[in-house]
């Protein structure tokens, strides 16, 4: 019978930039785009924020709905948007993993690898979030 194999790794808090870097190449870059005054791109990105804003559905349900939305059409950026839009709105690690087992069920295995870079990012968070908390 093979034997299954663990693997082990870790991350240093200190190192962990993919939080800076994401959030910082995105704004660049919708900056760039903007730049070009195409009003049918400037529409659509109003439109998407103002789908997000309080409604009749929270912001944190909105967020947590383009979470799964996210996972299931395999978009990681658009992960990594929307789990710093939950992370703002408070959402802890054990909804986190409702949401991760959700998505799964909806979109399959072909997720699963999306979830594992959603894992990373969300430690991420929580340890930049950790280091601003201790003034670190």
């Amino acid at each position: 019978m093979p034997s299954l194999v663990s693997f082990t790794y870790s991350i240093n808090p200190t190192d962990m930039s993919i939080v800076h870097d994401f959030n910082e190449y995105r704004e660049r870059m919708n900056v760039r785009l903007l730049a070009h005054e195409n009003r049918t791109l400037k529409r659509f990105w109003s439109l998407d924020a103002s789908a997000y804003e309080e409604g009749v559905l929270d912001r944190r349900t909105k967020e947590m709905l383009g979470l799964v939305s996210s996972m299931v059409l395999r978009c990681d950026d658009c992960i990594r948007y929307h789990l710093g839009k939950c992370h703002a709105e408070g959402l802890t690690t054990p909804e986190l993993m409702e949401i991760f087992a959700i998505a799964n069920l909806v979109g399959g295995s072909i997720v699963i690898p999306h979830t594992r870079r959603a894992m990373e990012f969300w430690e991420a968070l929580e340890n930049e979030s950790a280091r601003d908390s201790s003034g670190k």
